[in-house]
């Protein structure tokens, strides 16, 4: 009886001890089940019937996913989706990761020169994509200005298909590359600095020191950091939703574009939730496919 009170003393001791740590973990459930996985339960609903919030809903079975489908918009946007996030990877993956090492190198101004790389993601989001618009334009732009002062070609950038997809890519990869440079940062600066003696040693120059002990030490966070760029760079919105409008000729229409046009232009908001579930799939086969090679090869 004795060991048995003792026990239920322990325990009740532990509990009262860790009541701060449980209640920050119930408010983070409860705001994932409200805000995430609510929403996300809803989606699913919607997506299989047909409602317009006045009359009863009505289950139509796949039948918004078959007029998504049909939709001549639903190729090039998946394409345009694609596409943006091969761009994003080129472009957005590597620079915050090169200017995280240059930044990790320095020795005089870090603390500025941080600041200044993270003010874009400080900035709201509508205020950095209308300076671009305003640098973008094709006469009085300061991209064309400077390539007419150079004597070089100046594009039509938002006005041209071909050049379309490419500038979105550029104001997304300033306007996020904050974050990216900080996270990198922070784990260039784990790497014990007995590795990089050890390689200067070995005679290896600063590019042979990237190679063989930066990328190698940084591995896991690079992972982790391909998963949710593609995740993110998915999901592109903004951009062509304020920039472009997913013009000329559909060439920005993205997955999540569309869906905003099927429920708040189309009245169509179950064939804008079909459209993400779609996505949801994709993302989560593509999640789940990555984890495990990623999880082998590390084996």
């Amino acid at each position: 009886m004795t060991t048995l009170t003792t026990r239920r003393a322990r325990r009740i001791r532990a509990v009262k001890r860790n009541i701060t740590a449980y209640g920050f973990l119930c408010g983070a459930l409860i705001c994932f089940a409200f805000f995430s996985w609510y929403p996300m339960v809803w989606e699913i609903i919607l997506s299989f019937q047909r409602t317009n919030f006045v009359d009863p809903p009505v289950w139509v079975g796949l039948e918004n996913f078959v007029t998504v489908f049909q939709d001549p918009a639903f190729g090039p946007a998946w394409r345009n989706t694609v596409l943006f996030t091969l761009l994003a990877l080129v472009i957005g993956y590597g620079v915050p990761f090169v200017v995280a090492i240059v930044l990790n190198e320095l020795r005089h101004a870090r603390a500025y020169l941080r600041f200044v790389v993270y003010l874009p993601v400080i900035l709201p989001p509508a205020v950095s994509v209308l300076l671009f618009q305003w640098f973008y334009e094709p006469e009085t732009g300061l991209f064309n200005t400077v390539l007419s002062a150079l004597h070089l070609p100046t594009p039509a950038w938002l006005n041209s298909a071909d050049t379309a997809l490419i500038s979105l890519v550029i104001v997304s990869t300033w306007m996020n590359m904050g974050t990216g440079t900080l996270i990198y940062l922070a784990a260039l600066q784990t790497i014990p600095g007995e590795l990089y003696e050890a390689a200067e040693l070995d005679g290896a120059g600063f590019f042979r020191r990237i190679w063989h002990v930066t990328i190698p030490q940084t591995r896991l966070i690079l992972l982790v950091m391909l998963l949710l760029q593609i995740i993110a760079t998915m999901q592109v919105f903004i951009e062509p939703y304020l920039l472009t409008g997913g013009g000329p000729e559909n060439a920005t229409v993205t997955v999540v574009y569309l869906m905003y046009q099927y429920a708040f232009n189309f009245g169509n908001i179950n064939g804008g939730n079909a459209l993400g579930v779609m996505l949801m799939i994709v993302l989560i086969v593509f999640s789940a496919i990555y984890l495990r090679v990623s999880r082998e090869d590390r084996a």
